[in-house]
């Protein structure tokens, strides 16, 4: 290798690439000097564009455009310091030859872990084979080393020790008994997964072919965004405001201000919160277990946030919605388990956890976040490498330290989000949880799990790591029970994680080998990626 390729994957609104740009600039200034240290030149193949003020492909037809100047043999870096949509790109990388790299920079700031993430897990799936790199500098050790194995024969092997086949475990006989039966039961009776439009931002990887998904006993109901638009516009003011009012006799608080374009306004909230009623009537409509919203492309323009929805659908403890004919509460003593951007692989391992747990006698409520950041924290309490698991709002109040009582409700970033819209911000209680991924691999459904322990960081450091990723959603700082960092990111095929709590270590553990039973049984190649 002596002449590399470089593209860059950008967000498709204009101005997430455009705030993005200085530090996507940045990322490509030090990974350029890193590579011309070990003798060989970069070459970008796609210009800044003045007009657009950012240097990002920005959709897969510019994305095709610029494939078609690349030589097919060349090595070719993806470089990530954004969030990107990976569809821009896999056009051309699924006919690309040459060896492939996708490279981000150790920060929470700007998420291009997130989307590095995201675009290995679309890859996977798609078969394209590839190595993956990040570094905080590119001046580090395991950098560079990665980095010269590259360049050398066009392969980097990381350390995944970590991984165990469930066919190699000890799993207890009686969680064994449990997910099995459990899973048998679901096979026979089946329920439904409400889809509001697929592909969400590009993400590929987080959409399960039917012909996998059908074996597990779950089926897709295809819906749209344009019928859940307009079936909020059938919801009365005064149900909207019921809604509002029951959260804010819970205690939740909502930071409102005046302008529209960059504050919460109780106009945005009474939008989510007819939102929220169309949703539940429409899941009941059609008989849906689990539904999940794409919400980031069509609906964006149309509505405020979807994350305030979502997080109170994940909740059993939820504003009532009544059947309009009948007046009957539905899902009444239910949470209604939504999959954050429609995320499917979500859906189906948060629809399993949820009716799973509901059987052990745990605390249903589960959520995916966005696998964000890290770094290590040291105390006279705890020396640990502590995550950041960060997502757009859409936890369920449940998992927040002060439940109702301690979620705040703010302004979605308006660089994301137009329209605005509320979060549901707090930070996550400690506790053990179960942390795990469903991907697709090979043609084939794969399932990830492991232990995790959510730990309480003193007021400044959760404040500092608000402050250096996004600050209006909520954060949990996960410890995970023997996997390093590097591990993690070697193995894991999503930008997302779903997270779901337990009592306590002894039952976490049953809990995760009776899902892990589970969905062997349901057909999945199941991992455990953890000391258990």
């Amino acid at each position: 290798m002596k002449t590399i390729y470089l593209v860059a994957s950008g967000d498709l609104r204009a101005s997430a690439n455009q705030k993005c740009q200085a530090a996507q600039a940045a990322l490509e200034k030090d990974l350029t000097a890193a590579i011309q240290k070990e003798g060989h030149t970069v070459k970008r193949a796609h210009p800044y564009d003045e007009a657009k003020q950012h240097g990002f492909i920005d959709s897969q037809k510019y994305g095709m455009e610029v494939f078609r100047n690349i030589p097919a043999d060349a090595p070719l870096i993806v470089a990530e310091a954004v969030w990107q949509y990976s569809h821009h790109l896999l056009a051309g990388l699924t006919t690309h030859r040459g060896p492939i790299l996708t490279v981000a920079n150790w920060s929470g700031t700007w998420p291009g872990l997130v989307g590095m993430l995201n675009l290995n897990g679309s890859l996977t799936k798609a078969g394209i084979t590839y190595s993956t790199l990040w570094s905080e500098d590119f001046t580090d050790a395991f950098f560079l080393k990665g980095l010269r194995a590259w360049l050398k024969t066009g392969k980097i092997k990381h350390d995944t020790s970590h991984v165990l086949s469930l066919k190699k475990a000890k799993v207890p006989a009686a969680a064994a008994k449990i997910g099995r039966a459990f899973a048998q039961r679901l096979k026979r009776d089946k329920l439904i997964m409400g889809v509001f439009d697929e592909g969400c931002m590009g993400m590929f990887n987080a959409i399960v072919p039917d012909e996998l998904l059908h074996p597990t006993g779950v089926f897709k109901e295809r819906l749209s965004q344009s019928s859940l638009y307009a079936k909020m516009l059938t919801v009365s003011d005064e149900e909207a405001r019921a809604v509002y009012q029951w959260l804010l006799d819970k205690g939740m608080t909502f930071r409102l201000g005046t302008d529209e374009a960059t504050e919460l306004t109780e106009t945005q909230v009474l939008q989510q919160c007819k939102m929220y009623i169309a949703a539940v009537r429409i899941a009941a409509e059609f008989g849906a277990s689990t539904i999940g919203i794409q919400y980031q492309q069509g609906l964006k323009d149309l509505a405020p946030a979807s994350d305030l929805v979502e997080g109170l659908l994940n909740n059993v403890k939820r504003p009532p919605v009544y059947d309009e004919a009948t007046g009957k509460e539905l899902f009444k003593g239910e949470a209604l388990p939504h999959f954050n951007e429609v995320d499917e692989c979500a859906g189906l391992d948060g629809v399993v956890t949820y009716k799973l747990w509901r059987e052990l006698g745990y605390a249903p409520e589960n959520t995916l976040h966005d696998l964000r950041w890290g770094r290590h924290y040291k105390d006279q309490n705890l020396d640990a490498y502590v995550w950041v698991f960060l997502i757009s709002g859409a936890v369920p109040p449940e998992h927040l330290i002060g439940g109702f009582k301690g979620t705040s409700s703010e302004r979605q970033p308006a660089m994301y989000f137009r329209l605005g819209g509320g979060t549901v911000k707090g930070v996550s209680k400690p506790g053990w949880i179960v942390w795990s991924r469903v991907f697709v691999e090979n043609g084939k459904l794969k399932f990830d799990t492991g232990l995790g322990e959510v730990v309480k960081l003193p007021k400044k450091e959760t404040e500092e790591r608000l402050s250096l990723t996004t600050s209006q959603w909520p954060i949990m700082h996960a410890v995970l029970q023997g996997v390093s960092r590097d591990q993690m990111m070697a193995r894991h095929k999503s930008n997302h994680i779903q997270v779901v709590y337990a009592p306590d270590k002894v039952a976490a553990k049953n809990g995760l080998f009776a899902k892990a039973s589970a969905m062997a049984e349901l057909g999945l190649d199941v991992s455990i990626c953890s000391k258990v």
